[in-house]
């Protein structure tokens, strides 16, 4: 069992951006935080889905460079191969729920 409290991590700009709530050994998780106009670089993964959960404002991600606009309680899923870029085209602050599965250390790969 393992149990940890948001308030315990650091979001990796600050205010914003993602706070791993866990690494492995089976899945990675946390939550992210994007400011208007904030986005993350396209990439893919090989062997990992990552999905997010929104939960608070709305997001739109590019999944192999088709929108898919995503607001709060919508799940969406990237699998193994589909590159995402995501962005905050909002005025509001939004936040996810992200989740990376099965756990590999290294899998990421920037989109060119």
């Amino acid at each position: 069992m393992v149990k940890v409290n948001e308030s315990e991590r650091e979001y990796r700009f600050g205010d914003s951006g993602p706070k791993y709530l866990r690494r492995g050994p089976y899945l990675s998780s946390g939550v992210v935080v994007f400011k208007p106009g904030q986005d993350f670089q396209g990439h893919h993964h090989k062997i990992m889905e990552e999905s997010f959960l929104i939960i608070e404002g709305e997001l739109d991600f590019y999944i192999d460079d088709v929108l898919v606009k995503c607001v709060q309680g919508d799940l969406i899923t990237a699998e193994p191969g589909e590159t995402h870029y995501i962005i905050n085209n909002s005025t509001s602050t939004a936040k996810a729920v992200f989740m990376l599965a099965p756990f590999q250390d290294q899998d990421k790969y920037v989109q060119d």
